[in-house]
């Protein structure tokens, strides 16, 4: 496959917090519809055209296979949407509902699939005729199918749901197919949809295959021209065997020299058709990390925390964010689902008061909107969630890592790890919800001594971290009746502030039945978790290094669970009761219990 480098005659003069805007470039320069052009300003918001926008929308229209390589939050989505639907409502003979799909967008999360879907509903705003639609998993086939048959113009999918249809819904009309769009295909790959996503190619006529010593062909009798665009945050093997088999001579767009030549030399040994032109691509004021970029404007922090003080540390960093600006958006990773859970029904239950720990006195500790969002919710929560969490001005979303990618949270302010990311793509793709087309923004990340290391291979890959003054504003907290309570603590987990919420805090687990049991659920999955780092990330992230007492701390627990299962401590406790009681031993009975693997 031949790799042609982007050229364009437009240079970047956006200047301040919008160095990805392209100031002298405007959207019907491009080529677009003066119809598109208006949506594009009124309904999302764009007075002229982003970097990838700029370099992206000429490629497309011009029938081009493409790989793009974009920062989060640059505008991408629309980079590829408002070509195709500039294309299809320049059809001379205008499409109707039976000609089927014309374009396929593949996405790897059910949320990112609405947000596309929303931003398409927006551009079509003048093109009636040309109808928006998606299927997922979680909703009703039976309705999916319905809309399928009535037809589709432009479909955004998950990819396991889609394949369900190719197979298995006749009624699917795609003989008109002319755009297959992989978005966010790294994350699609990393899911586990690698095999899902040839089958569809196979079963679309799309896939490429290699014959020998043969040039790469396409398996697909059609006489629609097929123009396949893949959008990656980060480039791997994964991303390089896909782009091999979906792409046909693409163009790069946002890659640099060394990348390309990384793709080049993954995807085809033939540079016969190579681009000998000394073209100049254009570079973003954004520094790389990896095969990655991020925002300059984005304030990116650590904080050192003991174990056992990371809870009331954690809440007491959001309360000093919406006392410090209470019209903001946060949003709080945890590595886990029963993390979330659990966090979601302490913050949005407890109680307390620096006064004093009576009844009377005690008031919510946030006062901010909560909300959850994670992947073992039902659909319907689910949506729920993101749509207000959207909506809101000011609110607090806890989240698992479905959140991490391709979702876009108007004005969200701070992004805090709690959990660590892990990978260093998974540490920029968290905090790529912030800092969004020329936005301000922050990140905290939560590190507990013995993972301070983690810096050093965040450093690796271009991410430096400074480190954010807690204690400044731990002592910013008022505590009244403390007699020995002074304003400057050298050590955190010695903090008058940080003891006296602690102790509120495992109170306040010890007197909910409820939230104790999920409190005892989220450290176990934790623990889980934290053994399932990989590669050298082993060294850093090692169980062993830890106390679980003081992990057990974090949730609020005074004393260590159990990691046995409950069905087994029955049993022990019965058969030690039965030892007591008759002096007999039942070692054969709980030898076939304790023999069985977890």
């Amino acid at each position: 496959m031949g790799v042609k480098k982007l050229s364009q005659g437009v240079k970047n003069e956006g200047n301040g917090s919008n160095d990805n805007v392209f100031a002298s470039c405007s959207f019907s320069s491009l080529g677009l519809d003066s119809n598109l052009c208006e949506q594009l300003h009124e309904r999302l918001g764009f007075e002229v055209p982003t970097l990838v926008q700029a370099q992206a929308i000429p490629v497309i229209l011009s029938g081009r296979h493409a790989l793009v390589n974009a920062a989060t939050g640059t505008g991408k989505t629309a980079a590829y949407l408002a070509p195709i639907v500039h294309l299809l409502q320049g059809y001379e003979n205008r499409i109707q509902r039976s000609d089927g799909t014309f374009a396929l967008v593949l996405v790897p999360t059910r949320e990112l699939c609405l947000q596309v879907y929303e931003i398409l509903q927006k551009l079509l705003h003048r093109f009636h005729w040309i109808v928006p639609g998606y299927i997922m998993g979680g909703e009703n086939r039976s309705k999916e199918k319905a809309r399928l048959r009535k037809g589709i113009s432009i479909l955004i999918a998950t990819p396991g749901r889609l394949l369900d249809h190719l197979k298995n819904t006749t009624s699917f009309l795609h003989l008109n197919l002319r755009w297959i769009i992989f978005d966010e295909a790294d994350r699609i790959l990393e899911l586990g949809f690698g095999k899902d996503i040839e089958e569809i190619l196979d079963l679309l006529g799309s896939r490429k295959t290699v014959h020998d010593d043969q040039k790469n062909t396409v398996t697909r009798n059609s006489k629609i021209q097929r123009q396949n665009l893949l959008l990656s945050a980060t480039l791997n093997e994964k991303v390089n065997h896909l782009a091999k088999i979906s792409l046909d001579n693409p163009v790069m767009v946002g890659l640099d020299d060394k990348k390309i030549e990384q793709i080049s030399t993954a995807v085809s040994n033939d540079h016969s058709e190579s681009d000998g032109d000394n073209e100049e691509e254009y570079s973003s004021k954004m520094p790389t990390v990896g095969d990655y970029k991020v925002p300059v404007q984005l304030i990116q922090r650590y904080m050192k925390v003991p174990c056992g003080s990371r809870l009331p540390v954690l809440l007491s960093i959001i309360k000093h964010l919406f006392e410090r600006e209470p019209s903001q958006k946060v949003v709080v990773f945890f590595s886990t689902c029963d993390a979330v859970d659990f966090h979601y029904s302490l913050l949005s239950e407890f109680q307390f008061s620096s006064y004093s720990q009576t009844e009377g006195t005690r008031q919510k500790f946030l006062g901010c909107k909560i909300f959850r969002l994670h992947g073992n919710m039902v659909q319907e929560d689910r949506r729920t969630s993101f749509q207000t969490f959207k909506t809101e001005k000011s609110a607090l979303l806890l989240s698992s890592d479905v959140s991490a990618r391709g979702l876009d949270f108007p004005k969200v302010r701070c992004i805090i790890q709690y959990d660590s990311p892990g990978e260093a793509t998974e540490y920029v793709h968290r905090v790529g919800r912030t800092a969004r087309l020329g936005e301000k923004g922050e990140s905290l990340l939560f590190l507990q001594p013995v993972e301070i290391d983690y810096l050093q291979d965040l450093e690796k890959h271009g991410v430096s971290l400074t480190e954010y003054p807690i204690l400044k504003v731990l002592d910013s907290f008022p505590l009244y009746g403390q007699k020995n309570y002074t304003k400057k603590s050298v050590f955190l987990d010695s903090h008058p502030w940080v003891l006296c919420l602690q102790k509120a805090l495992e109170a306040f687990i010890m007197s909910k039945a409820e939230v104790d049991k999920l409190a005892k659920k989220a450290f176990c999955s934790w623990v889980r978790a934290y053994t399932a780092h990989r590669g050298e990330l082993k060294r850093i992230f090692m169980i062993k290094k830890l106390h679980l007492g003081h992990v057990a701390k974090s949730f609020a627990l005074k004393q260590q669970p159990s990691l046995v299962g409950q069905s087994f401590q029955k049993q022990a406790k019965k058969r030690k009761r039965f030892e007591r009681k008759t002096g007999v031993s039942k070692k054969r009975k709980v030898g076939s219990v304790t023999g069985r693997r977890p």
